[in-house]
C-alpha cells in the first residue's frame, strides 16, 4: 500500500451509498485511512440535489446545494464515492448559483475542491495495492455523467491496473449509457429496460468473473436487470472490490 503520509478528507457517501451500499462508504474509509488519510464525515450530509437538478427543478437543487456546502467548511478536498455526483458539484453547482454572485464565490471554492474517490486514490495519493487475490477477470462499467465530467472511466481502469491478479475486460457497451439516468428509469420504464438489457448483454459477453463500477444508482439498475435475468453475477462498487483483494493488507 501507499507509505504514510499526513492528509485529511472529508468524505461524501452520497445517499445511495447511506441506504444501499454502506459496506462501499466503509471500505473507502478503510482505504483512505490504511493510507495515512484522516477521513472527516459530516454527519449532516444528505442527497448532492442530482434528482432534482436533473428533473428540471433548480430552485429545489439549490437549496439542497446550499445545505451540502454548509457542511463541508475549510479547505480540505470533498472525496465522492459517485462519479455522477461529483460530477453534479463540480460542474453543475456553480451554474445553480451563477446568478447569485453573493454565494457564488463561496459555491466556486467548494466545487474546486471536489474529487472523485477513484480519481483521488490514484492521482492525489498514487496508492500502491497489493493484490493478495486469485487470478480474475472484472469488467468495468461508470456512468454517462462521471464518465463525461470527472473522467472515471480512465481512474477507475487506472486503478484496477494496480491489482496484479486481475485482468480487465473491456466491455462492448462501454461508452452507451445503462438506462438508469435517475428518474429517466421511472419517466420512461420500457426505453430504460431495453438499454439495461443491451448493457447487461455487453457485460455478459466479456465472461468477467466481477461487475463493478462506482456509481450506485448503474449497478442498482443493471444488479436489478441481472438478477431478474437469473443471472450469477452481480455488481460491487470498485472500492468493496479493490479492498477485498487487498484485505488482509488493510
Amino acid at each position: 500500500m501507499l507509505a504514510k503520509q499526513t492528509s485529511q478528507v472529508y468524505l461524501f457517501g452520497t445517499c445511495l451509498i447511506d441506504v444501499f451500499f454502506p459496506k462501499a462508504g466503509l471500505d473507502a474509509i478503510a482505504l483512505l485511512e490504511h493510507a495515512g488519510v484522516k477521513v472527516h464525515f459530516p454527519q449532516g450530509q444528505t442527497c448532492c440535489g442530482q434528482p432534482a437538478y436533473t428533473s428540471g427543478y433548480p430552485d429545489e437543487a439549490r437549496r439542497v446545494a446550499w445545505a451540502q456546502i454548509a457542511h463541508f467548511p475549510g479547505d480540505w478536498p470533498i472525496v465522492v464515492l459517485s462519479g455522477s455526483c461529483a460530477g453534479i458539484m463540480k460542474h453543475h453547482y456553480p451554474t445553480l448559483f451563477a446568478l447569485e454572485p453573493t454565494r457564488l464565490t463561496q459555491v466556486q471554492q467548494f466545487s474546486a475542491r471536489v474529487v472523485e474517490l477513484t480519481d483521488y486514490l490514484v492521482n492525489h495519493l498514487n496508492l500502491q495495492l497489493t493484490d493478495l487475490g486469485e487470478p480474475t477477470t472484472v469488467t468495468l462499467h461508470t456512468s454517462c455523467t462521471a464518465r463525461r465530467e470527472m473522467g472515471t472511466l480512465q481512474t477507475g481502469r487506472a486503478l484496477l491496473s494496480r491489482l496484479q491478479n486481475v485482468t480487465l475486460a473491456v466491455q462492448g457497451h462501454e461508452s452507451e449509457c445503462c438506462g438508469f439516468g435517475g428518474t429517466f428509469s421511472i419517466r420512461h420504464p420500457e426505453i430504460s429496460a431495453a438499454m439495461v438489457a443491451d448493457k447487461t448483454q455487453a457485460l455478459l459477453e466479456t465472461g468477467a468473473a466481477h461487475l463493478v463500477s462506482a456509481d450506485c444508482g448503474c449497478l442498482m439498475n443493471i444488479n436489478g436487470s441481472l438478477a431478474n435475468q437469473g443471472q450469477p453475477l452481480q455488481g460491487e462498487h470498485i472500492v468493496s472490490f479493490v479492498r477485498q483483494r487487498c484485505e488482509a493488507d488493510t
